[in-house]
């Protein structure tokens, strides 16, 4: 069995998260690749060693290019802050690796452009980490509304809503920039926008409102020094999608109460269907005619969700996700199967972002087709 060498950079949150779902991976799926994790990197060298030795990885280094040159290195994983997700993956691309990056794909549409064309023109494998859609209860809404089980679509109705920015007085971090991040929407509701289009499909029209509530920021921790926040703090919109359906989105991470509130009721003309990530194991049903909803949990039926538990009601988590995410992008690279968001698809989510940020700006309905 050829081999496959994982190079993450990247040891925060979203860096340990994708070494768990390497290494999940190849303990519970049989993958066409012998999975070796090649190489980990850090701009805090001594972080790099530390974490390449506590998830596994056989070398560690303190220059991202470093591990895109590691001959070792056949897919490079970006979990960076947003800001660097373009010359990362445009330097693997140049290097002919595939590249797995994190959302959102970069801090501008133009980036976003430049890196889709160079990914065709490298002919590689991308993938971008929308994993929300890799839940098996998500799976099988897709499959329920292609099925016409819900009739004709006519609204989706979605939020993503947190609370990690609610304190006026929690410190302004990368996120806090336009260059870096891009807000709430960036954040969160990109989220949304790919769930959105991978449920319902391609909108054609826009209209949003957005307000950083919050202008100033502490500096650091108990710091008595201020900066000005540019990006939204949260974002309302309207949607027309391509196929007559109408649309709500929402998106804020001042919303007390709410971790990881990704939400959606989809609406036809047989019945609703609703989801909340907080609770990721089950759909809510309505078929026109009943009396009330239905609740459908998630259990070992359903593809991926068997691999890891052979009980229904046993819940999966968030690192699940990060997984069968991983799972299928390994079976891409072995070219059997095209399940995910690759750059391309991942650039008309930046599209339509960029969209509704100048629908806001502009205060007015705009075509997605002017962008």
């Amino acid at each position: 069995m050829r081999s496959l060498g994982i190079g993450l950079i990247g040891t925060g949150f979203m860096g340990r998260a994708h070494a768990l779902a390497f290494n999940n991976a190849r303990a519970v799926f049989e993958l066409p690749f012998n999975l070796t994790l090649a190489a980990l990197a850090d701009a805090d060298t001594k972080r790099a060693q530390r974490c390449a030795s506590a998830w596994g990885f056989a070398q560690a280094h303190g220059d991202w290019q470093q591990l895109i040159d590691n001959p070792h290195v056949d897919l490079v994983a970006i979990t960076t802050p947003n800001h660097l997700h373009y010359p990362m993956a445009m330097a693997a691309l140049a290097a002919g690796k595939a590249v797995y990056c994190e959302k959102p794909l970069a801090t501008s549409l133009q980036q976003a452009d430049a890196m889709r064309l160079a990914a065709y023109e490298a002919g590689v494998v991308t993938r971008v980490g929308y994993n929300y859609q890799h839940n098996p209860m998500i799976a099988m809404a897709r499959q329920m509304i292609d099925a016409g089980e819900l009739g004709q679509i006519i609204s989706f109705q979605g939020e993503f809503s947190e609370d990690f920015m609610a304190d006026p007085a929690s410190p302004w971090s990368w996120r806090c920039e336009v260059e870096h991040a891009g807000g709430a929407l960036a954040d969160l509701g990109s989220h949304l926008l790919a769930m959105a289009r991978y449920l319902v499909g391609d909108v054609s029209k826009v209209c949003a409102d957005s307000q950083t509530v919050h202008a100033q920021r502490p500096a650091s921790p108990g710091s008595t020094e201020w900066r000005s926040i540019a990006v939204d703090d949260q974002v309302h919109a309207l949607l027309r999608f391509a196929n007559g359906a109408r649309g709500t989105v929402s998106s804020s991470w001042l919303k007390h109460g709410y971790k990881n509130h990704l939400s959606f009721e989809i609406s036809g003309t047989h019945g609703t269907l609703a989801f909340d990530q907080e609770r990721l194991n089950e759909l809510r049903l309505f078929r026109a005619g009943e009396q009330g909803f239905q609740r459908l949990l998630a259990g070992p039926a359903l593809p991926g969700y068997a691999a890891f538990s052979p009980a229904a009601g046993h819940q999966l988590g968030y690192n699940e996700l990060k997984t069968l995410e991983v799972q299928e992008l390994i079976m891409a690279l072995a070219g059997q199967g095209a399940a995910g968001t690759d750059f391309e698809a991942a650039w008309e989510v930046e599209r339509l972002a960029t969209a509704l940020r100048l629908a806001a700006r502009e205060e007015r309905w705009v075509n997605v087709s002017e962008i």
